[in-house]
């Protein structure tokens, strides 16, 4: 660790950059569906075309990503919120934190079978 950091690697300094970085990733996302959907106004051929390249097993892979993303996202924002506007918020905020990991572990576990048969489907057959 560098001398005279304020960072120690703690579960809340992860979360902090995990929340950042799932924010920029929902934000590209966002910006390239804006930028796909506007297509079709311009050249339905064309956004045909991307839309296809969306059917892909390597796509649904990354829409298993996107939902891991969001859903961290909005779960971790919650419990900020709860930590800046409850009372008790910053004594509970590491056992918060792992309830949101494991909310989070447990839906996308939930969620790998919906997300990602398609694509296992499409590799494997059915």
């Amino acid at each position: 660790m560098p001398a005279g950091t304020l960072y120690r690697g703690r579960e809340g300094m992860w979360s902090w950059v995990a929340h950042r970085v799932t924010g920029v990733l929902i934000f590209f996302f966002l910006f390239v569906h804006v930028l796909d959907t506007a297509l079709v106004r311009v050249s339905p051929e064309a956004y045909d075309e991307v839309v296809a390249t969306y059917k892909t097993p390597i796509v649904a892979l990354l829409e298993y990503g996107l939902v891991a993303a969001i859903l961290f996202h909005a779960l971790n924002g919650l419990r900020v919120i709860a930590v800046d506007f409850w009372s008790k918020g910053p004594r509970y905020q590491k056992q918060m934190l792992w309830t949101v990991v494991g909310i989070w572990v447990v839906l996308m576990a939930g969620s790998l079978y919906p997300v990602l048969g398609h694509a296992a489907r499409e590799l494997f057959g059915s």
